[in-house]
């Protein structure tokens, strides 16, 4: 079986070594789908949708309106120092590929006591025609942890 939420939040990133209009700062309306895939639970339910809501809002709320940085960008490590700025410093390049591998981590350690799930996919949209999709199964899950 398999169900699926859609999550909306703003971000923002560089991408370094990118040689066009990507290096420069910027942001994105993000989409992100998580499809879940096990089986039924005694009630007929995969897992409740109010429950996904609950166990990933608080990893986009971290994200969100928010300027993803890669520890590496030394130019933007400066700049973050010395502000206010709401900032998430990460341990690599802030492609949609990464991100939906970060993603999907946190929220298989968010979801990991629900034992009927067998596989996470996350889908994320950085705009309307590009996105990058991850997947894993709970045992490849348990071997990245």
């Amino acid at each position: 079986m398999k169900i699926a939420k859609q999550f909306h939040w703003e971000m923002g990133h560089r991408l370094p070594f990118h040689k066009e209009l990507c290096a420069n700062i910027h942001g994105h309306s993000y989409r992100m789908w998580v499809e879940l895939e096990g089986g039924l639970d005694p009630n007929g339910m995969l897992l409740d949708y109010g429950i996904l809501k609950e166990k990933v809002k608080p990893i986009i709320d971290e994200i969100d309106h928010a300027f993803m940085c890669d520890e590496n960008d030394d130019v933007m490590k400066q700049f973050l120092a010395g502000s206010d700025f709401k900032h998430v410093m990460v341990s690599f390049t802030t492609t949609a590929e990464h991100i939906s591998e970060y993603l999907i981590r946190k929220i298989w350690f968010a979801l990991q006591g629900y034992t009927n799930l067998s596989r996470i996919t996350v889908r994320i949209h950085e705009t309307e025609t590009a996105m990058a999709e991850t997947s894993l199964t709970r045992e490849e899950f348990q071997k990245v942890v």
